[in-house]
């Protein structure tokens, strides 16, 4: 096993996934909302997310979406609409994010922060544009079929950043009980949370190829 080779690698997939972005920023916000079974949830569906797109790396099909003016637009347009909504949802909720899910009425729930993550991911071009950027600088000549290399690479990534988010995921979890016992904050918070899924969505329509 060639030491160097793996050190640099792990070494720039922590210093990759310690530096804020949008996923934990998005952690952040969900599990302060949803506490930590739903953060949880979400965390579970942004790495399901990211493992598509590392599967669509290594196959190619990456390449081929992002060689495309349309499919790169309409996938992005996708995900900014997708981001526009959750904050809108976010704003109006006066509170009721807040609220234990049995209570409020709100669509979360696990299961529904799980598919939010999983479509937040999948509809980033940008994680798709990482993984493209990333991943090739360490495939090997001598080191098998560089689909196989890419599935593998991209697997290491995504498993460095699961304790990383699960710190954040926890940490932010702790703030949701004792924002529960606060209604007016709580209002306040809310429009806080979807002020956070607007920006991100802002933020994704600036990304180019």
């Amino acid at each position: 096993m060639d030491m160097t080779y793996w050190g640099l690698f792990l070494g720039a997939a922590l210093m990759i996934n310690l530096t804020p972005g949008p996923d934990m920023l998005y952690l952040m916000a969900r599990s302060a909302s949803g506490g930590r079974r739903e953060g949880l949830a979400a965390g579970a569906g942004l790495w399901c997310g990211a493992m598509v797109h590392v599967l669509a790396a290594a196959l190619g099909l990456s390449a081929i979406v992002m060689a495309s003016a349309t499919a790169f637009t309409a996938v992005k347009l996708a995900g900014a609409l997708y981001l526009f909504y959750l904050g809108v949802q976010a704003i109006r909720s006066a509170g009721s994010q807040f609220q234990a899910p049995a209570t409020n009425g709100r669509i979360n729930g696990a299961w529904g922060a799980f598919r939010q993550g999983v479509l937040v991911d999948l509809f980033n071009p940008k994680t798709a544009l990482f993984f493209m950027a990333f991943l090739p600088q360490f495939v090997r000549p001598d080191g098998g079929p560089v689909a196989a290399q890419l599935l593998a690479l991209g697997t290491l990534t995504v498993a460095v950043a699961i304790p990383i988010e699960l710190g954040i995921i926890l940490g932010a979890a702790r703030l949701s009980d004792w924002l529960r016992r606060r209604q007016r904050l709580t209002k306040w918070m809310d429009h806080l949370l979807g002020t956070v899924f607007i920006g991100l969505g802002l933020r994704l329509l600036t990304v180019t190829r």
